[in-house]
């Protein structure tokens, strides 16, 4: 098993997409293991925000600034020398792809590009992570989930722009960070990470099943999901997050033998329909709550989806702690906090010693 809190503390830590829901909980957990976490971000996506909420500013040093711009990235890598990088920034929503493709394939492209180019040129950087999606493999409606070997695809434009991230991850591992390589030309170990359908308190993102259910109940109307019969591997976020870090750690003690691509993803039993997850969420939240199908005209989105995770399970110790109804209480438990004016760092910290006390 990793010792996650030697492993980081004292560590210097170079965090892309720390303003983002999935970045705040990466501060909050880096924060918690001693490290020194430096965050390179836009703005927040959203208002309210978990970076707000959580006074996640308070605990980093926070660049504000684009992936997209490879002279102020360039710039804060070689300001800051830091040990690790874990990539996070990205457009992340589906339906948001088909409205921006451009900016889709530029931020989730071109910046992992722009990240990698840098990293090349700032000589303390020893491990890196670039966390990409479940939604990377060519999708073919299987039962069973995807492999780390399958290949990459997607068929709207944010899951092809997270596939092509993949194919520039593992083109610069292969150029420039070999494996065969390291400790010869190189100190530089590369790894990509998938996830599956990450939930959690603090998202606030539109278009996404938890956050639109808290929107619409907050003004007494039922919610419309689209979809219905669709299979996600929902997981809560604090799960890939550990298993970033678990790969981190194993990067930064073992170097090449874990830069391959990883799949972080629930149990199978885990993997529900979007109608099992609402139903789930109304019977919890109580106060009338219900929902309704939509049946206007939708984007393609896919069917069903799972991640074989028995590489990570097996090679890094990694497994699930929580499962789809823990991961649902806590997050109700999470939003009712917010609602009734609870200091909410300090709530998501004691998720965190929830979580890993499991």
């Amino acid at each position: 098993m990793v010792d996650l809190l030697n492993s980081y503390k004292g560590k210097k830590v170079f965090l892309t997409g720390h303003s983002g829901f999935k970045g705040s909980w990466m501060c909050l957990l880096l924060n918690q293991l001693g490290a020194e976490v430096y965050g390179y971000a836009l703005n927040p996506p959203t208002n309210p925000s978990l970076y707000e909420v959580a006074k996640i500013k308070e605990l980093i040093t926070s660049y504000i600034a684009d992936v997209r711009d490879y002279q102020a990235l360039s710039k804060a890598l070689l300001e800051v020398q830091p040990d690790m990088v874990i990539h996070l920034a990205a457009q992340a929503l589906v339906r948001d792809s088909y409205k921006n493709p451009l900016d889709t394939y530029s931020i989730n492209v071109m910046g992992t590009v722009n990240l990698l180019e840098a990293i090349r040129h700032t000589k303390s950087v020893r491990a890196v992570v670039n966390v990409t999606t479940d939604k990377c493999y060519e999708n073919r409606e299987w039962l069973w989930g995807y492999r780390e070997n399958e290949p990459m695809g997607g068929y709207d434009p944010y899951s092809n722009s997270k596939a092509c991230s993949e194919l520039v991850t593992s083109s610069f591992r292969s150029s420039f960070f070999n494996p065969a390589d390291y400790g010869k030309t190189h100190q530089v170990a590369l790894a990509s990470a998938r996830a599956g359908n990450v939930i959690g308190g603090g998202d606030w993102a539109s278009d996404r099943l938890i956050p639109d259910f808290i929107r619409t109940i907050g003004h007494g109307e039922k919610v419309k999901i689209r979809s219905p019969y669709a299979i996600r591997p929902w997981q809560h976020v604090l799960e890939p997050l550990s298993g970033y870090l678990m790969l981190g750690a194993k990067l930064l003690m073992d170097g090449s033998k874990y830069a391959e691509a990883w799949n972080f993803g629930p149990n199978d039993s885990d993997a529900k329909t979007v109608e099992w997850m609402i139903g789930k969420l109304c019977n919890l939240w109580g106060e009338d709550a219900s929902y309704e199908i939509d049946t206007n005209p939708q984007p393609h989105e896919a069917t069903c989806l799972k991640l074989d995770c028995s590489k990570a399970k097996t090679r890094l110790g990694w497994y699930p702690k929580w499962d789809i109804e823990t991961a649902i209480n806590n997050i109700v438990e999470w939003t009712k906090a917010y609602k009734q004016g609870v200091e909410m760092r300090s709530f998501c910290e004691k998720q965190i010693l929830q979580y890993f006390e499991s």
